[in-house]
Order: C-alpha cells, then sequence, then structure tokens
C-alpha cells in the first residue's frame, strides 16, 4: 500500500463519449430520451382514462390532438439530429431497456 486513495474505475469507452463533434447530438438524444418517455406515460395514462369514461368528449378529442402534435414535433426533432426511436431506448442492463420495445 501506497497511501494513495483509491480511484475509481474509468467509465467504459463504449457506452458514454464526449466527442466535441458530437455533444450537440448526444444532449439532444438525453434531452429527446425524457421526452419520448413522458409521451408514452401520458399517451398510457390517457388511454387508462378514456377506458374508464373519465373524460368528456371534447377532452378526449384535445387529447388526441396533443398526443399527435406531440408525436409529430418528435419525429420533426428526430430527424433534425438524425435519430431514430430506437436510439432513444437506453439499455439499462440487467433492467432491460428503458422504453418498451414496440
Amino acid at each position: 500500500m501506497t497511501g494513495e486513495p483509491a480511484r475509481a474505475a474509468p467509465a467504459p469507452w463504449h457506452r458514454f463519449t464526449t466527442e466535441p463533434e458530437t455533444v450537440e447530438r448526444d444532449l439532444a438524444r438525453l434531452a429527446l430520451t425524457i421526452v419520448e418517455l413522458l409521451r408514452q406515460l401520458m399517451e398510457r395514462q390517457a388511454v387508462r382514462r378514456v377506458g374508464q369514461g373519465d373524460l368528456t368528449d371534447d377532452e378526449e378529442e384535445r387529447i388526441g390532438m396533443t398526443l399527435m402534435l406531440l408525436d409529430d414535433r418528435m419525429t420533426q426533432l428526430l430527424e433534425r439530429f438524425g435519430l431514430t426511436r430506437q436510439e432513444l431506448n437506453l439499455d439499462l442492463g440487467p433492467l432491460g431497456t428503458l422504453l418498451p420495445r414496440d
């Protein structure tokens, strides 16, 4: 023992890279992953509420339109950053993937 503090093992390079050329795309990927997760959760909640009959016809129409617009905007942003929805689905190792596989 040399009396030096133990150092944490470096993160595997294949999991996370910080290349200056890809920083914007990587940040967009992270942000869009969070937005996609929230979009899917909102969609499931809306389907559940519609199934329970908790919503008026007008509320169902507004929620449906909002979810369609959000999905369209997601598609535009994915195209802008050269990403696919599959690339947003983070692999959490033994826990599986962040987003359900469609």
